[in-house]
């Protein structure tokens, strides 16, 4: 990866953690279903709950809102952040292959390049496969949010 890249990448990162969308816990529009995980780092303490809702109609089920509080480092805050912008508006199930994606990226420990086209600004986050004590903190959210989106159906 390039210096330039990379250093695209950190300022994503800084940028989403300083900048944190989606947080503070936000209700669901009215009908959609809820699903709400709770996940602790017990290594660095990094905290996060995540909310999500989904709208069903006529057998498709889309990501009407993410929302989520939480605490820890800069990579475990912008790793939510960042998701949040992906999420909304997404099938669920698409939503799900992206999880599997990211964490396919997270642990290779770099050798499994983050595609752009398909993780968008999560791709940022590729650098942190080399350090395995990091991948947990930008794990985190995308964990909780399968979690959530499982609760939710």
């Amino acid at each position: 990866m390039s210096s330039d890249l990379q250093q695209l990448y950190q300022q994503i990162i800084l940028d989403h953690a300083k900048s944190r969308h989606g947080a503070g816990l936000a209700e669901a529009p009215a009908g959609d279903r809820v699903g709400e995980s709770h996940m602790l780092n017990p290594t660095c303490g990094d905290e996060i709950t995540l909310r999500a809702s989904v709208h069903t109609s006529e057998g498709a089920h889309t990501v009407s809102g993410l929302s989520w509080e939480g605490q820890g480092c800069s990579i475990s805050m912008a790793s939510a952040s960042v998701l949040h912008d992906l999420a909304k508006g997404m099938d669920r199930d698409e939503l799900l292959k992206l999880v599997d994606n990211f964490r396919e990226v997270m642990r290779s420990r770099g050798t499994v390049e983050a595609d752009e086209e398909i993780l968008g600004d999560a791709a940022a986050f590729a650098g942190v496969a080399r350090y395995p004590a990091r991948v947990k903190c930008a794990m985190l959210a995308w964990v909780a949010l399968e979690e959530s989106l499982l609760g939710a159906s």
